[in-house]
């Protein structure tokens, strides 16, 4: 659908279409014999008042990234999860929605399983890790976390309306929203309904290989088209990164039985050389040859952030629902992400000091 001054134009529209919002919607000549035409006329005109309800939320929050991806299966959750405990660890207000109505997995990458939904006066209060990090997702409201949310789009859409309007943030100096691959209702939706209230860009993510920039720079093209400001590219698995200590060694037998050889590869290094045993090894696990995110990015005009390797202990925090920034465990991949959100709140706190300006 394309937004016009009158409204929103239907795809299967009569050419010189006035708008689904116009006053003479489904009576002017141009009308005549269009599929919508019963619809747009007796529709309620002018604004969406559940727009207006967004607004008045959406006044207290001072920046809105949505972090997106072309791929599933690339990591985009766990880069919303560790973006928001780091933006709360700096001190900042923070809201996390997760819009992903299918395959909700924020509530287990916070450690919030198992946690209901409350109302209060002022709306639905948000689920909080901390007290200045709230979390909201459609995985709190299922009686049972098997449970299969088979909706079509209108309802997808009524929910994460709902998630904008009636969820009390309060103050929020970051409200980051964790959204499904791909390019459909619910991206659309929630372009639409927090455009008019400002939204400061996306974080697209993308794995290293051509198979996942392909779908990634469609991400970049809608974005593009709905004039969303794309903050950058995150490369995450970038080749895997771990202690040496941490690897076991096998021997593949000629019957393709496996020889566990750990115990004695390490006994070897400890006695002839134990300073090998504090290096990190690294691997390319995706074909990277292609250039990956950073040649893509060049080629499409948009700001390349950073990369992050694929860190066992990364995924390990993310399946504990805890912040890989806490403790000392993800050597490999806190250093690689701590940066990308420095560069990233640098930039939207510049940005901001200009706007005061």
């Amino acid at each position: 659908m394309e937004n016009g001054s009158n409204g929103e134009i239907p795809e299967d529209a009569n050419e010189h279409c006035p708008g689904t919002q116009s006053e003479s919607a489904g009576k002017s000549d141009s009308c005549a014999g269009c599929p919508n035409q019963e619809a747009c006329a007796t529709a309620p005109k002018g604004p969406d008042p559940d727009l207006v309800a967004i607004a008045e939320r959406m006044a207290t929050v001072k920046h809105k990234i949505l972090v997106l991806s072309g791929k599933g299966g690339v990591g985009k959750s766990t880069i919303s999860a560790q973006l928001s405990f780091a933006l709360a660890a700096m001190d900042f207000q923070v809201g996390l929605l997760d819009i992903d109505i299918c395959g909700p997995s924020i509530p287990k990458m916070l450690g919030l399983e198992g946690q209901d939904i409350h109302q209060s006066n002022l709306g639905w209060s948000p689920i909080y890790v901390e007290s200045n990090l709230g979390v909201m997702s459609i995985g709190f409201m299922l009686p049972h976390p098997d449970e299969a949310v088979i909706w079509r789009g209108p309802r997808k859409n009524g929910i994460i309306k709902q998630f904008l309007k009636d969820v009390y943030w309060g103050e929020l100096d970051f409200l980051v929203v964790d959204a499904p691959p791909g390019t459909s209702d619910e991206h659309i939706s929630i372009v639409q309904f927090l455009q008019a209230t400002g939204i400061d860009g996306a974080i697209i993510v993308t794995t290293p290989q051509q198979v996942s920039l392909i779908d990634v720079r469609k991400e970049v093209s809608f974005c593009k088209k709905v004039g969303i400001n794309v903050l950058g590219v995150v490369e995450n698995m970038s080749g895997l990164s771990q202690p040496l200590s941490a690897f076991q060694f096998k021997r593949i037998t000629m019957s393709g039985e496996e020889e566990d050889l750990t115990e004695w590869v390490m006994s070897c290094l400890k006695e002839k050389a134990p300073e090998v045993l504090n290096l990190v090894a690294c691997s390319e696990v995706f074909d990277s040859s292609g250039g990956g995110a950073a040649k893509m990015c060049s080629e499409m005009g948009v700001p390349f952030l950073g990369k992050v390797p694929l860190d066992p202990q990364l995924c390990k925090a993310a399946e504990e629902g805890r912040s890989c920034f806490s403790d000392n465990k993800c050597g490999a991949s806190a250093p690689s992400l701590k940066r990308i959100i420095e560069k990233l709140v640098s930039a939207q706190m510049a940005e901001r000091m200009d706007d005061v300006a």
